[in-house]
């Protein structure tokens, strides 16, 4: 196998017998990593204390109240 300069994988690697899609499932659910700025998260977790719920239940609500300001501004 010949190795090009422009790949990353080195040539040793050997993907020949390989396949494709094996662990694809339809419809699964996929959760995406959220990356916040440092010092959201202990801004939201104070806000979250004060109301008495669950962090994940208020930066839900937050999203959702920001989305419903988007789709009506447009």
């Amino acid at each position: 196998m010949m190795n090009n300069p422009n790949d990353d994988i080195p040539s040793e690697i050997d993907f020949s017998q390989g396949t494709s899609g094996k662990f694809h499932r339809v419809g699964a659910k996929i959760n995406l990593p959220v990356y916040l700025d440092d010092q959201v998260p202990s801004r939201l977790t104070a806000l979250a204390n004060a109301k008495g719920v669950d962090f994940s239940v208020l930066v839900n609500d937050l999203l959702r109240k920001d989305i419903e300001l988007i789709e009506i501004a447009h």
